[in-house]
């Protein structure tokens, strides 16, 4: 249950270190239009986590409740609220709250959400706060509330063009209860939302103020590496430190552990006044490991062993029977690879433990599963757990793992001090969790009316978290069930039959989520086998799959995919792939141009179009769309990770290597306008592109690449 007295305007204000009398206000979730003023919540309610504050002054503080990591929320989250607060962007600043869900809810970053989740609430956020000084200004006037309104920052009165600045008004403002009932702007008098303003958080990244996890220093502080288990199920026999204590600054050196999924992954930590030293002397660190009781596996093994569970799968008769019905039937294996997360800036992550407390600083990720693991694993109350976000340089997935603030947590507890614990490039592409690699199998039929008739779509491969000790049995398959992550949800309506299943293979390498999950691996299988069955069928690709459409936002993508690519002037063999996703409520499509130059394959051009429905900033969208394309090039044709007696190969970007700046072709980004509800952003842009450049080599040279990663220098 939460009560007014657990947080009052004072304490926050405090607590967020503001000076002034300021207005602050936040909502309940789900009450909306219920504030952290003076209005005491029932036991079935929970306090939303966005907050608003204004100063004397007229600025405007905006709490950011998520955490940012180049995907925008510390650009949409305020551009949402100023737009109903009526404020100006350069008159906001943005900070980060420290992660606690009784007060500001759910703060995870994941599923592309943070938009998509909670823009009501953040729009009605401003709108209250923006009603509460529209009455404050009414009452100093003596008129009614309805002939004032709000502008840039001020209140003015409509019969006299009386002004007062938002600052003015925060004594007074202050003591309203704020509005229950707040009406919102139709989308065609927005002025803030829907333009592309630039990044507030750009100059700080630009110019080096911004502070990332790597950036934090604290009085007293230590710095830690740790010589980890390459095997990640092994672990610590014996260590002889002697070499490593002669380097200067060293403090202490000693057995640690963190939890991956269940596992307790160990290592040596080397502790010193300098991550110089400690990094030196962990070079001279002898480790002797215990790798016995679990398999030391190679990829080759490892994909031995998808295949052969593939052909576990007991395939329903009523499919067998519609296969056989179909006028053509194809049959293919594709491949996917294990691939690390390799953000540009590598795990790192400050803890400082005392006998009842634990305060976290770090590039973070998901702060609430964060703060709950410390205080269950370490036994603090949740609520003297404290996890600070500070900017991440890339997450993907990985910085959402609780693995590593845990890590850094036992080592500030055992040295009794401050500690900032930095994984090194090696570290953190070797270590994993990895994304994990798929092998699927795919049959199909197409009837005499050029359409799908039979789908089948088996894969094999390791869910999330470690690989299960006894290889399980493949589920039971029927017709017409189970989903594939990345397809267009109307081939579940128009294909008349299908049949979808996957089974976990056994592994002791750890896996979890990375860009798009699911569809990151299941779309590209999936596109390209309709592209495949298309040409079985003798049709135009991008017209085959429209014809399988019958959701009006499907066929306008479609529709419009075509005309901003040019489809209609494509030649026959002319290098032309498209392929059409959907995840996390973003639809996406995406057409790829490719030549041959020098006798080698080129990228020519991507065409990408999104359809996320209701959206804030479009340079932001273009920017995700950018990333996630060039992110998907990487793992198409540059890089992934393989296993040789169960150790990662690629430790550097010598050995996995990612685009460079030539190896960008074009890219133009187009955005569907509509009403609809949000959808995601940062993630849906990724699982088209494989699949459609591997379209567009098959249209040029009338071969399938079926696995990935592949060279293009080495297709012709």
């Amino acid at each position: 249950m939460t009560h007014k007295k657990d947080l009052s305007r004072r304490t926050f204000l405090q607590q967020a270190g503001l000076t002034g009398l300021a207005l602050t206000v936040g909502y309940y979730w789900p009450a909306i239009g219920k504030s952290t003023g003076e209005i005491v919540l029932a036991d079935d309610l929970t306090e939303l986590m966005s907050w608003i504050s204004i100063d004397a002054a007229g600025k405007v503080t905006i709490f950011n409740h998520r955490s940012e990591m180049g995907q925008g929320t510390w650009q949409s989250i305020p551009q949402i609220v100023a737009e109903e607060l009526e404020v100006n962007m350069d008159k906001v600043k943005v900070q980060y709250v420290p992660a606690n869900p009784g007060k500001y809810g759910p703060q995870p970053v994941d599923g592309s959400f943070s938009v998509r989740g909670w823009y009501e609430q953040l729009l009605r956020i401003g709108a209250s706060a923006r009603e509460m000084l529209i009455e404050a200004a009414a009452k100093q006037w003596n008129v009614s509330p309805s002939e004032c309104y709000a502008e840039n920052g001020e209140v003015i009165h409509r019969g006299t063009g009386k002004r007062l600045g938002y600052g003015a008004l925060v004594k007074d403002a202050a003591q309203l209860k704020p509005p229950v009932n707040v009406k919102l702007k139709e989308r065609k008098d927005y002025k803030i939302i829907g333009k592309p303003l630039h990044r507030n958080d750009s100059a700080a990244k630009t110019n080096g103020t911004a502070v990332f996890g790597l950036d934090k220093k604290l009085p007293g502080m230590l710095y830690a590496v740790v010589e980890r288990n390459p095997r990640f199920r092994g672990k610590v026999k014996s260590f002889d430190d002697t070499a490593t204590r002669s380097v200067k600054g060293i403090k202490r050196v000693f057995k640690v552990r963190r939890p991956v999924f269940g596992m307790w992954c160990e290592g040596v930590a080397v502790v010193a006044d300098s991550i110089w030293a400690a990094i030196q002397g962990r070079k001279l660190l002898k480790v002797e490991w215990d790798d016995t009781g679990f398999e030391h596996l190679n990829s080759e093994q490892i994909f031995e062993r998808m295949h052969e569970d593939l052909n576990k799968f007991s395939s329903p008769e009523s499919f067998e029977t519609a296969l056989k019905q179909s006028s053509a039937v194809i049959d293919a294996v594709y491949e996917m690879p294990y691939q690390s997360h390799s953000c540009m800036e590598p795990l790192n992550c400050i803890a400082d433990v005392k006998d009842d407390s634990i305060e976290i600083w770090g590039p973070i990720q998901e702060a609430n599963w964060i703060q709950a693991d410390l205080s269950e694993r370490l036994h603090v109350p949740i609520e003297n757990v404290t996890v600070n976000m500070t900017f991440l340089g890339g997450g993907f997935g990985r910085k959402a793992s609780p693995d590593y603030p845990h890590e850094a947590a036992l080592i500030s507890k055992e040295i009794k001090a401050p500690v900032q614990v930095m994984w090194t490039r090696e570290d953190d592409m070797s270590a994993g969790p990895f994304r994990s690699g798929a092998v699927y199998r795919c049959r199909g039929g197409v009837n005499t009316k050029n359409r799908i008739f039979a789908l089948q779509i088996l894969s094999a491969g390791q869910h999330f978290g470690l690989g299960e000790d006894k290889a399980p049995a493949p589920q039971t398959l029927k017709e017409n069930s189970g989903e594939i992550s990345g397809i267009i949800y109307d081939y579940y309506k128009t294909i008349p039959h299908f049949s979808f299943g996957n089974v976990p293979i056994k592994s002791p390498i750890p896996t979890m989520w990375w860009r798009a999950p699911g569809a990151n691996t299941d779309a590209f299988a999936c596109e390209c086998f309709i592209d495949e069955l298309a040409h079985l069928a003798g049709q135009d690709p991008l017209a085959f799959r429209r014809a399988h459409f019958g959701f009006h936002r499907y066929l306008a993508l479609a529709d419009q995919l075509a005309a901003v690519s040019n489809w209609g002037s494509r030649l026959k063999n002319d290098g032309w792939g498209v392929a059409i996703t959907e995840c996390f409520g973003g639809m996406v499509g995406q057409v790829v141009k490719v030549s041959r130059q020098d006798g080698k394959i080129k990228i020519d051009k991507v065409v990408a179009l999104i359809d996320c429905g209701w959206y804030v900033n479009p340079d932001t969208v273009r920017a995700q769309l950018e990333g996630s394309i060039i992110m998907a090039l990487g793992a198409a044709v540059h890089h992934a990770t393989h296993f040789e007696q169960g150790k990662a190969v690629e430790r550097n970007f010598s050995t996995y290597p990612m685009p460079r700046i030539n190896d960008i072709p074009e890219i133009e980004v187009h955005i569907m306008e509509n009403n609809e509800k949000p959808g995601g952003v940062g993630e849906p842009g990724l699982p088209a592109f494989a699949p459609a450049l591997c379209n567009a080599i098959f249209d040029l040279t009338g071969k399938r690449v079926r696995k990935l990663p592949f060279r293009l220098d080495n297709l012709s």
